[in-house]
């Protein structure tokens, strides 16, 4: 019986699986290694080893309905798209009010997590811990979370640039970068067009002489703000389109998406359009960066292929010359020092984990992987949902298949991933958000049924279909079941425009045509859906029709 957890790390994923421990009524000891909870979101003036770091400006590029925990929504007066610091401040809130902080042991870095020698009896961890004095300590746990995340490693490629032992001027990965202040008048070169890349080029753009922002695939570049001003994923990122992502082929998505993006600023005319289709790998977003090109601010480059002291050569032979400033934006390597690599499994480019969360090869399951997983969505949802999972797999009220069958699901994991999507050894793993929390949420037993909704809750089955994917959605039945979930959903998008109505005025009227065209449109998805579930599943209907019984939310 799993009592204590040990949790390694208190960012956005340690401090959900602190409460799901809790919930589930274990008891979790969080070892952080800095001074402060909040991980990626502590920003630091300067950046600290073996930790993740942010930039000053640094503001999120999910809105805040899409991000936040299930059972504590973000204070409605929060901007849409936070800044850091209220990031930080709402996980501050998070942890306070669940009691968390008691269980956190700050500056306690984890060495090792090994089995113990009846670990085939007990299934336990030893965890060696380090203070900032250098004493090491040592821990028994029934159980170890691990929440370390993945920015933690920079890559810094220098092999891959011929001659960067001969540049004159000042280089850095954009791990240690914090701001603008030493690019004035100054020529910057930055490498890669990752978000973080896009950032940079846009933030050291309005002090520098000159940006130079060099790709070597290209991007797809989405606003953050979409149609009638909405945020972009409040907006498409609903059941609807995800339905309609399973009874359409990838292609029709990618030719329309990519017309949509094209109809705002046409990606070949910018330089931008990259080698892979649209929904083949996550796009950036960048609201700056297209009126920054198109102004002659920023000023796109092929891939480097070599630096001559302080002038840099490109692959189609333009040279730019009297460089000062060069920032690497080229991602981070990924990795777990502190266990023992008998542990982990490697399928493909990644560390195999069943379902992105358990090892399928330990005997035991008492090691658990929260947070380690990438998708068009914010981290902190699928790491909750995951520790939700976790919590209970611990507890025996869940259970994991054999070794065998974790294996051949991790390997059928690899093979879909890379036949869906451009993976590498930096990015070696993506989720689709909706179908990834949707599978974790039917392994608990909380996932929501439209068709359920559809006949003893109408109202809330329009706001679940029609409305975005928020997490909410998670806690209105089944095990953790939260009283204020369906009034979270009745009032999320009040919670989106709160922080907008700084100036009064007159609210317009929906009309009856757009009623009209949303109620046809809700029965074709719905006639779609349950098409979709006929062909696919056709024993469902009748199943469901045999087990009918009332459902309390």
């Amino acid at each position: 019986m799993v009592h204590r957890v040990a949790v390694i790390g208190a960012g956005p994923s340690g401090l959900t699986a602190m409460k799901a421990c809790l919930d589930e009524g274990m008891e979790p000891t969080c070892f952080e290694s800095s001074d402060d909870m909040g991980g990626l979101w502590k920003f630091k003036e300067v950046s600290e080893p073996n930790r993740a770091s942010i930039y000053r400006s640094l503001t999120i590029n999910i809105s805040k309905e899409m991000m936040c925990y299930s059972d504590f929504p973000i204070p409605a007066d929060y901007p849409n798209y936070m800044h850091h610091s209220k990031i930080l401040k709402y996980f501050r809130k998070y942890a306070e009010h669940f009691k968390l902080l008691q269980h956190i042991h700050f500056q306690k870095l984890v060495k090792s997590v090994r089995q113990r020698s009846d670990f085939s009896r007990t299934g336990q961890w030893e965890v060696v811990t380090e203070d900032r004095d250098g004493q090491q300590q040592s821990h028994v746990f029934d159980a170890v979370i691990c929440c370390s995340g993945h920015y933690t490693y920079p890559n810094l490629p220098l092999k891959d640039f011929p001659g960067i032992e001969s540049f004159e001027g000042k280089y850095l990965h954009s791990w240690d970068y914090k701001g603008p202040e030493d690019m004035y008048g100054k020529r910057v070169l930055v490498i890669g067009i990752g978000n973080s890349g896009g950032d940079i080029a846009v933030e050291s753009s309005r002090v520098a002489e000159q940006v130079y922002l060099s790709t070597r695939t290209g991007a797809w570049v989405i606003r953050q703000v979409s149609d009638d001003g909405i945020p972009v994923d409040i907006k498409y990122n609903t059941r609807f389109v995800h339905i309609l992502f399973q009874l359409f082929p990838m292609k029709f998505f990618n030719w329309f998406g990519e017309k949509k993006l094209n109809a705002m600023y046409d990606h070949t005319m910018y330089a931008l359009k990259p080698k892979h289709r649209l929904f083949s790998q996550i796009p950036i977003i960048n609201d700056d960066l297209p009126f920054k090109i198109l102004s002659g601010s920023v000023i796109i480059k092929p891939n480097v292929k070599e630096i001559r002291g302080s002038s840099v050569v490109f692959d189609d032979g333009s040279i730019v010359e009297k460089v000062d400033t060069i920032v690497f934006a080229t991602g981070y390597d990924y990795g777990f020092p502190f266990l023992p690599s008998s542990v982990l499994y490697n399928s493909g480019h990644r560390v195999g984990l069943y379902k992105h969360v358990f090892p399928p090869n330990i005997e035991h399951p008492t090691l658990a992987v929260v947070g380690f997983i990438h998708g068009l969505g914010a981290i902190m949802p699928q790491a909750e949902m995951q520790a939700r999972w976790v919590a209970r797999v611990f507890k025996g009220d869940n259970q994991l298949p054999s070794n065998k069958v974790m294996i051949k699901s991790v390997e059928k994991d690899t093979k879909d991933m890379e036949k869906s999507y451009n993976l590498s050894r930096r990015t070696p793993l993506q989720v689709d958000f909706v179908s990834y929390l949707d599978d974790i949420a039917g392994e608990i037993g909380v996932r929501p049924s439209l068709l359920w909704l559809f006949f003893k809750d109408y109202p809330l089955f329009k706001r679940v279909l029609w409305g975005p994917v928020t997490v909410y959605q998670y806690r209105l039945t089944g095990p953790g079941k939260w009283d204020g979930a369906r009034r979270a959903i009745f009032t999320q998008l009040d919670r989106m425009y709160q922080p907008l109505k700084t100036r009064k005025l007159k609210e317009p009227e929906a009309s009856i045509t757009g009623r009209l065209v949303k109620l046809s449109l809700t029965v074709m998805a719905g006639g779609a859906a349950v098409y979709y579930v006929h062909v696919h599943y056709p024993t469902t209907f009748s199943t469901l029709l045999s087990k009918l019984r009332p459902l309390t939310i």
